[in-house]
């Protein structure tokens, strides 16, 4: 009550006890702060901090409420000049005014007869975004909602990182050292951010621009903060590990950071030369991107004004587009229109849709006149943008842009089919070896029965050893689908055709689970292992990816001091990609081919994996986020992708 004060030592903890509020010390400082800290969490981690630039020098501080209402930090009960307020412009005349942390860790002024919230914590953030705390403008109260480092480990004070939504031009949010901008997002899609994948609430009108991110599951401990070193990530708490698993860091490849490219160039972070220029450009400075050193950028081919005769586009894919600061905006023509306007106006050198993903397809309008930085490719992610050319560079384009790519997947292809024709002629010479020199045993007894991937299914071999997928011979393959025939052909994933096939004893099988051996050489064990819940090593580590904690699985032998843990986590994030039940949601092999030169942060979330004993749903209501059509929502499920 306003009556009331706090002295150091006296906590106020939300409901359910996650958060606390009151005083603290970092490490070994002696320095006192106010702040939330996570109370069910063993390493300390706060998460807000009033007085972050005015600390207290010992432990005679105090908190209470001034004659105007404010809640205000003394550094002594005699002290009359506050070390920070809630600085609430108009005076507070309710009696029944408490501070109260909510559950979500948010610190109210609150009126306990109207339910009147006068001032909150999460309009004020520090370096840290928790779930349903807001990032961005809001005309009513004028307020634009920012995070910002610490200095250090062991000093909460303002530092010089920023991450905050540009609003000038089309909306994205971007992280500044200082005044100058080292990464950004991309604008919004119409469903998510272009260049993170995250659940968030995107709202952009007159009155307000801004995200709110949340968990699908309430029950992660999770949060977003940009750190002292520069890196903006979201971190979930391991129960099981007791510590924080980083899901994602960013900036992390050379193509995350602004301008890395310069003007007009396009960077591509799976290739060895990770810069080239936008189509009709070239180097400015030749000799430098020899040397690589891009920043000159690149400048257009000619410098003769495009208004030629027979103009057009090219279309590139899976692209960042470029820095919206400067883009114009109008969200109320069509894409095709957008291009007219563009070929019309001499200046426009390139166009994309404003919301490509937005509900009832795209919608909107961007052009670029003169300039683009920061353009880059993704791996499954992004959009297309069309840059304008003369005649000659779409010539060009057509004969080396998409012929040259169409040989580098046909190479790509027939060298993965190579070396796997290969592999599989080295292991049928090693089986056979092995038989030879073996004691004649007694062939296996396969049960009858149907094959059906939502079932266990065993096979025993050798006094009990169990087999979750069998292994066959080739030619019993190819009598059982008789050779392949088209008519026993079940669908088509990214890694080929799934065949229905017949053994001799009448048992029915599906022919199809590469993905299982990457995850078998990470963990160090058989698929055919048993885990309690899971029946087998896939749905184990399924069950562990979906709370977080699939670190876990990385075979012990491993020492993790020689080897990146974001490689080893990438590689579990592709090996379900790969063993997904929906045959058309896996990747094909140039696809998989790429992820592995590519972030993890552009992978698209694994789907509930073929060969698991079941499967939990997670349905999301979000009757209490509908709204205009400049508010979306984007629902992906929050898993670990980091190891230890």
């Amino acid at each position: 009550m306003r009556t009331q004060s706090m002295r150091d030592g006296d906590l106020i903890f939300s409901e359910g006890k996650r958060f606390a509020f009151g005083f603290f010390s970092l490490g070994v400082s002696k320095l006192r702060y106010v702040g939330i800290w996570y109370a069910q969490v063993s390493e300390q981690t706060v998460v807000w901090v009033a007085n972050r630039d005015r600390p207290m020098n010992d432990t005679s501080g105090v908190i209470r409420f001034s004659s105007r209402g404010n809640l205000c930090i003394y550094a002594s009960v005699n002290t009359t000049e506050p070390l920070w307020s809630t600085n609430v412009s108009d005076s507070i005349p309710e009696p029944t005014l408490v501070a109260r942390l909510s559950a979500l860790g948010n610190l109210l002024l609150l009126d306990t007869v109207t339910k009147k919230s006068f001032w909150e914590s999460f309009d004020h953030p520090t370096d840290s975004s928790l779930p349903f705390m807001r990032l961005g403008f809001t005309r009513k109260d004028g307020l634009d909602r920012a995070l910002t480092s610490w200095k250090s480990p062991s000093d909460p004070g303002s530092g010089t990182f920023t991450l905050w939504i540009n609003r000038t031009g089309f909306p994205q949010l971007v992280l500044y050292k200082g005044l100058i901008p080292l990464w950004r997002t991309g604008s919004w899609t119409g469903l998510r951010w272009s260049g993170a994948v995250f659940q968030i609430l995107f709202v952009n009108n007159q009155d307000e621009v801004s995200m709110t991110n949340r968990p699908t599951d309430a029950s992660v401990i999770t949060r977003m903060m940009v750190n002292e070193t520069g890196s903006v990530q979201r971190l979930t708490w391991s129960a099981g590990e007791k510590r924080w698993n980083v899901f994602w860091s960013i900036p992390k490849e050379e193509c995350d950071y602004y301008a890395h490219c310069g003007l007009n160039g396009y960077c591509h972070p799976a290739t060895s030369e990770a810069c080239t220029c936008l189509p009709g450009f070239e180097p400015k400075m030749p000799r430098d991107w020899l040397l690589r050193d891009y920043t000159g950028g690149c400048s257009r081919k000619n410098e003769t004004s495009l208004c030629r005769e027979k103009e057009g586009f090219v279309k590139l894919t899976h692209s960042k587009i470029p820095d919206t600061s400067v883009a114009s905006v109008d969200m109320n023509i069509t894409l095709k229109e957008c291009e007219q306007r563009c070929l019309l106006n001499c200046s426009c050198a390139a166009y994309a849709s404003a919301y490509y993903e937005g509900v009832g397809g795209e919608k909107g309008c961007l052009t670029w006149h003169g300039d683009m930085l920061d353009t880059r490719s993704f791996l499954s992610s992004g959009q297309d943008i069309y840059i304008r050319v003369d005649r000659e560079e779409i010539e060009r384009w057509n004969k080396n842009g998409s012929l040259g790519k169409r040989r580098v997947i046909i190479i790509v292809i027939s060298l993965i089919a190579a070396l796997m024709l290969l592999a599989v002629i080295s292991f049928c010479y090693v089986r056979k070896r092995r038989k030879s020199s073996r004691h004649r045993r007694s062939p296996t007894t396969l049960p009858q029965g149907s094959f059906n991937i939502n079932d266990t299914f065993r096979f025993q071999e050798d006094q009990g050893r169990e087999w979750e997928l069998p292994l066959f011979e080739l030619n019993t393959i190819a009598t059982a689908t008789n050779n392949f025939a088209f008519r026993n052909k079940l669908g088509e994933g990214g890694f080929g055709p799934v065949y229905k096939g017949v053994l001799e004893n009448g048992m029915e099988i599906a022919v199809k689970s590469f993905g299982v051996l990457i995850l078998e050489i990470i963990t160090g064990k058989k698929n055919s292992a048993f885990h309690k819940q899971s029946s087998n090593l896939v749905g184990h580590i399924w069950d562990l990816w979906n709370k977080g904690e699939a670190t876990s699985v990385v075979d012990k032998l491993m020492n993790q001091d020689i080897y990146d843990e974001s490689e080893v986590m990438k590689c579990v994030h592709i090996g379900l990609l790969c063993v997904q039940e929906n045959a058309s949601d896996r990747p094909d092999m140039p696809s998989v081919v790429s992820m592995f030169g590519h972030n993890a942060n552009d992978f698209p979330p694994p789907k509930h994996p073929a060969f698991t004993s079941g499967r939990k749903k997670t349905h999301v209501k979000n009757d209490d986020l509908s709204g205009e059509n400049s508010t979306s929502v984007n629902d992906v499920t929050l898993t670990s992708v980091h190891g230890r």
